[in-house]
This record gives C-alpha cells, structure tokens and sequence, in this order.
C-alpha cells in the first residue's frame, strides 16, 4: 500500500522482500476466504483497537473500510459483506487480488528486489541488505518499514528487525502472540478423545468480558474463532499469574433453573451421560468437559446435585496453563511504541524513515481489523514519506 501510494505521488519505489516473492502473508490470510475489513459502525470499528485506538484512528478515518472496498473493487475484485457483517472479495480467496495488485504496481513502475533481508544501516547511512550474491546497500530519499509481527515467521515476518531498531535507541513493546490458542492440561483421556472436536453454540467468559463463538479443543489446548477474542485477556491474565480460569457456557441460551428442572428428571436406567446428552441436549465433548472439571474438582460428575450440575453447566471452568507459539498465532501483540513515532508515521529518531503495519503496537481481533489497519497505517507511511520528500 505504502509502494502505490508513493509512486502515484511520483516517487521511484523498490520494494525489498526477504523471501522470493510478495505477499506470502497476505495468501496465507487468505486462506480461510480472505476477511478484508468489517461493514460495523466505523465508531464501533475504531474501538476493537483497544488501547491504540488514539494511534491508529486518524489512519483509518483516511482510509475507512469503504475506502478498502473501493480500491479492491478497482482491481477487478467486487466484495460482498457476510451475515456477521465482515466483508470478502467474492473471489472468496487472496491470490486473484494480489496478481492485480501486482500488475498494477508493476504498471506504475514498482520495482521489487526479493531475496533482500534488510539488516541495517552501513556506516553511510546507506540501507544494508543481505542477499544471496552478498551485501548490498541502498541509498535512498526515504525509507519505509514494513516488516511485520513474529507470527508465521517461515512466511518473512520474523522480528528479527526489533535488534536492529533497539540499537538505534527506539523502545519496542515486547512482542506476544495475539489471536492465539492457549494450552490446557488436559487429561490424557479426554485429549485422546476429544482432540479436534468442536464447541459450538457456546459462550466463554474471563473476568468482565464474554463471547459467544465457537472453539477447537487440540491436543495441546483450545483455539477458535471465540478463544482469539479473548486471546488479550486470556493473555494478560496467564502472563501476570501465571494461569487464568476461562468459564464456558455450554448452553448459554438455556436458564440454569431449566436446567435444574430437566435433570431433576429420573435417569431411568440409561447412562449418566446419556442422560446429560438428552436432558441438557450436551454435545459429548460438552460432557467431556464437565467430567474433565469434576475430576479436577475431586467430585465424580454423577455425584453432584442436580442443581451443582444445572449451575457447572453454564460455568465450566477450564484452567489456561500458558499462550501458545507466537510462530502459530496469527498476529502478534507489541512492536514499536506508538510515542516513537510522529503523526506521519516517521520515526523520531529517524528522519526519513516510517514505519507501517503490524510491526507497530497495536493488535486486533480476527474479522477484518487486522488487515484494515495493516492497510491503513501503509497509506498512512506512504504520504508521511511523500510528504518528507517533498519537504
């Protein structure tokens, strides 16, 4: 984004990638259909940015989710809006959108160098590049940064530039995963059975915040859709104690005086769990949970009162042991601190060098935001950079 607006503004531009061709990150976000951005409210919008929403909200005013949609439609590829309100190409997948991107930064005279792992400035000033016919070094009016989080780092986006930057005296927020799964001790019983089974139609809680989604039990833990909303509570919570008690509503629509109602019924002479499939309508990972949560408790499932059962049923509690990789979180949280930079997104310490994306401070949950503001803060880099060259 940073590329085409620089040379619609008349700049020569070369783009520097460490891996041998663009946008590995952006097919990879395109697997699961592409989420652009979110039709919401733009107020709404601008909240799911949490704590940087001061930082990023004049970036994405400039260029709102209809701008987004509007600059994806001039290449070719129309969008549509989904029933939960986020919003796809209706190609549905990223690789047509990036071809057409591509032709037309190479139309407007884009150059791009790949194989090129930036590593720094050379005595002169000059931007250093490892490649594979050895170092090189660019001089250039103005540089723009745009190297990523620490997730998915196989696809180009490793951190390792946060040393380079450190050195230059720039605080950099420790990076953590974001919209990540989290590990669970599950027992060894229901991880055998359960592994790769869905919650759905649940709700999940930590503290004052609740969502309902759906989520993945793993061998290792739990991810999904709902776990990636709370990702920055769960993970502040488990990085202060330690662990962090996330509580599961297995039917959230269902009144626990119901509940008690349906299971003070006569079991008959089916199985407990039988019971709870039929009374309660439990899936049997459901159950599996509420046995998992007993056996920590010290008390069998089948022991407890109708109305312990009919309260746990909307309350399981589930112990998060720890964040999973940030290699396999699909964004991450930290980069450089918002106070480095100036309202161009050029970096104080730094004349002539701006910084964009999701090597910045910020973090979003999953439904377009991500690449929203990856979009927006490329714009923004782009006529900060234009801006300083015409200075």
């Amino acid at each position: 984004m940073t590329a085409e607006v620089l040379a619609a503004g008349g700049a020569g531009v070369t783009v520097y990638d460490a891996v041998p061709s663009a946008g590995r990150k952006f097919l990879m976000a395109g697997r699961g259909g592409l989420n652009l951005t979110h039709s919401e409210p733009l107020p709404e919008f601008l909240a799911r940015y949490r704590e940087a929403r001061p930082h990023l909200k004049a970036a994405v005013e400039a260029f709102p989710p209809e701008g987004l949609r509007a600059w994806c439609e001039a290449l070719g590829q129309p969008t549509f809006v989904g029933t939960s309100g986020r919003v796809f190409p209706k190609a549905f997948k990223a690789s047509p959108l990036l071809r057409a991107w591509l032709r037309r930064l190479d139309a407007a005279g884009v150059r791009f160098a790949f194989r090129h792992r930036w590593v720094g400035w050379d005595e002169a000033g000059g931007l250093l590049f490892e490649t594979p016919d050895g170092q090189r070094v660019c001089h250039a009016d103005a540089a723009v940064l745009a190297l990523g989080g620490a997730s998915w780092p196989r696809l180009g986006s490793d951190g390792a530039w946060t040393a380079i930057l450190a050195a230059k005296g720039v605080a950099i927020a420790p990076m953590t995963a974001a919209n990540s799964g989290f590990t669970v001790a599950w027992s060894d019983l229901f991880r055998d059975r359960f592994e790769g089974q869905p919650l759905k139609s649940v709700a999940f809680t930590i503290g004052a915040h609740a969502v309902r989604g759906e989520a993945i039990v793993t061998r290792a833990g739990i991810e999904g859709g709902a776990i990636y909303a709370l990702s920055a509570e769960l993970r502040e919570a488990v990085l202060a104690k330690g662990t962090a008690t996330l509580h599961v509503a297995l039917r959230p629509d269902v009144a626990t005086d119901e509940l008690f109602t349906r299971l003070s019924a006569p079991r008959g002479k089916q199985s407990f769990s039988n019971f709870l499939r039929k009374a309660a309508q439990l899936s049997p990972v459901g159950i599996g949970l509420l046995q998992e949560a007993a056996a920590i408790a010290g008390r069998p499932l089948a022991s407890l009162p109708a109305a312990d059962l009919a309260a746990m049923i909307n309350r399981v509690p589930i112990r998060i042991t720890g964040v999973a990789p940030i290699a396999r979180a699909i964004s991450t949280a930290g980069g450089i601190r918002f106070d480095e930079l100036d309202d161009h997104f050029m970096l104080r310490r730094l004349p002539g060098t701006f910084a964009a994306g999701e090597m910045l401070d910020w973090e979003a949950p999953t439904g377009g935001y991500l690449l929203q503001a990856a979009f927006a803060t490329g714009v923004a880099a782009g006529n900060g950079a234009l801006r300083w060259l015409k200075r």
